[in-house]
């Protein structure tokens, strides 16, 4: 028996020294290869902690890079020793795209969820209008984001609905601007229009003096001259201020005789004689 094993080895001595070799170093590349996945784990990690990312999608994000560098590096070593990987990654291409297919919403919320969560078109607290609804940003998770309404309601929207349409985001800037169109009478007196204008402006603290307001003729209309009002205030004023200069408008148009008109229409009726 120890004879033949002697025999054997000896038959096959360059065999299983290259066998050795190429074990020994597809175990190196495993190794360095688990080292590297680790470091390129840790450097997304951090990449992403610095940009404020949520710590759970950190991890989360940190594990999947992980788990694709390990898998990419045994099949490194697994073709060094020679073993056939092309059935390997057929397998693991069709479960991929099995799972893809099952989880296509899911993934496509997850995928959303982070774009949002990593480019941050608006945070928590952000007075937001994207999907068709407007409202504050309560909180963003990875599948799904809620928004609150102004009547208190509480909505829930998929990530993937969410970025698939044009965001509009209040809150980004510290300071908007308000548009109203104000109309009067051709009638009315235009400069003192203009005067009482600029003073409600200039009466109010919270229009800001820098940038100047507006106010100036846009159009004359068929009943109205139009008149534009465009002053800046805070993003968190905006619809306290907004209100409040309408009210003062009508108020101080009626008391200085500014007549604001409404849409008419003249009906001239013709009738015939007959002989």
């Amino acid at each position: 028996m120890f004879d033949q094993m002697i025999s054997y080895l000896s038959k096959n001595q360059d065999f299983l020294l290259n066998s050795a070799v190429n074990l020994l170093i597809a175990l190196v590349i495993f190794y360095i290869g688990r080292w590297l996945a680790l470091g390129a784990a840790r450097l997304v990690s951090k990449a992403l902690l610095l940009r404020k990312v949520d710590r759970a999608v950190v991890s989360f994000l940190s594990s999947i890079v992980y788990a694709g560098a390990l898998i990419a590096v045994a099949l490194i070593a697994l073709s060094h020793l020679g073993i056939q990987t092309t059935s390997f990654i057929a397998i693991l291409g069709a479960a991929g795209l099995a799972i893809a297919l099952a989880l296509q919403g899911s993934l496509s919320n997850f995928a959303s969820g982070v774009l949002i969560i990593i480019f941050r078109p608006f945070k928590a607290g952000d007075m937001v209008d994207v999907a068709g609804i407007s409202g504050v940003v309560e909180r963003i998770d990875i599948f799904q984001t809620i928004f609150k309404t102004g009547d208190n309601k509480k909505i829930i929207v998929p990530n993937s609905q969410i970025t698939g349409g044009p965001i509009i985001n209040y809150s980004a800037e510290p300071r908007r601007r308000i548009d109203l169109v104000i109309g009067i009478s051709y009638d009315s007196d235009l400069r003192l229009a203009k005067q009482i204008l600029h003073d409600i402006l200039s009466n109010d603290p919270r229009v800001l003096k820098d940038p100047a307001a507006v106010v100036a003729v846009s159009a004359l209309a068929d009943s109205a001259v139009q008149l534009v009002v465009r002053p800046w205030v805070q993003a968190a004023d905006y619809w306290p201020v907004y209100w409040d200069i309408l009210e003062k408008v009508k108020l101080d148009f009626d008391q200085q005789g500014i007549e604001i008109p409404f849409p008419q229409m003249s009906l001239h009726m013709k009738k015939e004689v007959k002989e």
